[in-house]
């Protein structure tokens, strides 16, 4: 009867988080449809949001980002299931290229390309995590460049999407993401705390926990992935327009 019962509860559970990830990534790609639907408006584009060149950018540079997302590491600053990558880095690439939707779907596919290569180790929590938080730093950079494309507001889109992915990947794993992964993964909340307080005794609970750990993890990523991008951004734009 237990054993019936646990085997159900696991069921829900793992049904419960398949639906939610469909319903995150219907919602970033209908905000980014969204998004562009309104500069569209705003400059009287005629273009389509996914034209075939398009479709093959985004293949290109979703199988780059799955291969930078492959190639992850710790670090010391977190317990060892925070993967540190810079597979974000062409997602912000193609979404300055080609506009908010495109940036989306490059995380997407990244993440596909990057499950049939490499099987998770997190119980798909991770790819969670990596998809709707790099989406967080993807969207507003990508929508800000969209409607004055420059310098300047590349820098602040960067900027202004780092700090979203900050305080809503802080928000997100409070609340969501590491109360499914100890569910999914099998690990007690608690056992996960302590895995930070063994690295900052500071840490006694999951708030001080992401504001100690993964505030500052995201802040690191989004302050790499910004300098990278903004430093080879304008330097492979001629190319990426070409269709290299």
């Amino acid at each position: 009867m237990l054993m019936t019962k646990g085997l159900f509860t696991a069921v829900i559970n793992n049904i419960t988080f398949v639906l939610i990830c469909m319903l995150l990534t219907a919602v970033m790609v209908a905000a980014a449809w969204y998004i562009e639907k309104i500069a569209k408006k705003k400059s009287g584009s005629t273009e389509r949001t996914l034209t075939t060149r398009k479709v093959v950018m985004i293949g290109m540079f979703s199988a780059i980002a799955a291969v930078l997302q492959i190639v992850d590491f710790a670090l010391p600053i977190a317990p060892s299931f925070y993967k540190f990558d810079f597979s974000e880095i062409p997602a912000l690439i193609g979404g300055f290229a080609f506009g908010p939707v495109a940036g989306v779907l490059i995380e997407f596919v990244k993440i596909v390309l990057k499950l049939l290569i490499k099987s998770t180790s997190t119980a798909f929590v991770g790819e969670l995590a990596n998809f709707i938080v790099g989406c967080m730093m993807i969207l507003p950079a990508s929508a800000l460049y969209l409607f004055h494309k420059t310098r300047g507001r590349a820098a602040a889109g960067c900027i202004a999407g780092t700090v979203c992915m900050t305080v809503f990947g802080t928000v997100f794993n409070a609340l969501y993401l590491l109360p499914a992964f100890s569910r999914l993964y099998g690990m007690p909340l608690e056992a996960i705390i302590g895995m930070g307080t063994a690295i900052n005794a500071s840490v006694t609970n999951i708030w001080n926990f992401v504001l100690l750990m993964v505030a500052p993890f995201n802040i690191l990523k989004g302050a790499s992935v910004s300098i990278i991008t903004m430093l080879v951004y304008k330097k492979i734009s001629p190319l990426i327009k070409r269709g290299i």
